[in-house]
């Protein structure tokens, strides 16, 4: 059997992907792999520019965008490894980091999944994974003035900075961030798949609260991928709109609070979804009072400006557009357009 299946899920990103590729087979020594790449619909030559560099890999085509999760669950069942990696078109391996993963997994029996550190481009850590807070009140923290709210009680009530960005050893978390995750094959037939509900954000967050019943989650600090970051949504979302990762007034602002409710929902229920909601919904009245006063003294130095209360309040009612569906928690895709 196959140490490990590597599954892609590739979106008009065939440079990126050959880039990965090219690391991969020339750092990884003293493990075997495959590779399984899930097209999204490119409708570009992402097939013919891969597969003549590396026509031994499996090539899935779907016929529509699919998303993150609904990609790599096309892929998983082709899979026959122990391990199944899901990793990002957008990272690149260094120093084998990929047999480096597998063999520290392979010595921890205890962790069902696992991450490792991620660098950013110029070799700085990177968010890697992280725990979760109750109801998933973090989530609250790009809110236009509410979260700076949040975040001041936070900080007065101590609360535990949920990211993990420097991982020590062997670290402990509740998530692992899905550029970079490894998973036991076996425990998928009691954990399920990625929830097919979700496009995009999010869905490794609720994916593993539920492979966390099924034993622990860690990060690894000795083996080191690099995350370009956006590889694949940057080509769904404009370029500007990735860059600024707490923006919640754009397009790919409206997928990000979809997205999280719906995990808010399936994770932690009715209640905690009502109450993020109604954060979410009073924030309209708040960005416009406080829009006001700040316009008033700081001019033109304002946070934000009246577009971004604009495009944010369509963004609020997007989501209370999708409310009885998410309360109801019957299946659905959420693509937001």
């Amino acid at each position: 059997m196959t140490d490990l299946s590597i599954i892609f899920v590739n979106y008009k990103s065939a440079g990126l992907l050959i880039d990965c590729l090219d690391s991969i087979y020339k750092e990884t020594t003293g493990t075997s792999f495959e590779i399984i790449v899930v097209d999204n619909n490119s409708e570009d030559n992402s097939q013919e520019k891969v597969t003549r560099l590396y026509p031994d890999l499996k090539w899935i085509q779907l016929d529509y965008n699919a998303g993150f999760a609904r990609g790599n669950n096309a892929g998983i069942p082709h899979a026959t490894g122990r391990n199944i990696l899901l990793l990002n078109t957008d990272t690149i391996i260094q120093e084998n980091a990929l047999y480096k993963t597998v063999a520290l997994f392979e010595a921890h029996k205890e962790y069902v999944a696992c991450g490792v550190q991620l660098l950013n481009t110029d070799g700085t850590h990177q968010i890697s994974g992280a725990h979760v807070m109750k109801g998933g009140l973090n989530t609250l923290l790009p809110l236009p003035y509410l979260g700076s709210f949040v975040r001041y009680w936070g900080y007065k009530l101590n609360a535990k900075i949920p990211s993990v960005t420097t991982v020590a050893a062997i670290t402990d978390v509740d998530w692992v961030i899905g550029a970079f995750v490894m998973v036991r094959k076996d425990v998928l037939s009691r954990s399920g798949l990625l929830d097919p509900d979700f496009f995009m954000y999010a869905e490794e967050i609720e994916w593993c609260a539920r492979l966390k019943k099924q034993g622990k989650l860690c990060l690894f600090e000795e083996p080191k991928v690099v995350h370009i970051g956006g590889g694949t949504s940057s080509d769904f979302y404009d370029e500007k709109e990735w860059n600024n990762g707490k923006n919640l007034w754009n397009r790919r602002g409206r997928q990000v609070i979809v997205s999280t409710q719906l995990r808010i929902r399936k994770e932690f229920g009715i209640g905690w979804f009502l109450v993020l909601t109604f954060f979410y919904a009073i924030d309209v009245p708040v960005f416009f009072f406080g829009l006001i006063i700040e316009k008033l003294f700081k001019g033109k130095k304002a946070r934000y400006s009246w577009q971004n209360f604009i495009e944010y309040s369509k963004n609020i009612g997007v989501l209370l557009s999708y409310f009885f569906k998410m309360l109801g928690n019957k299946p659905y895709f959420y693509k937001v357009k």
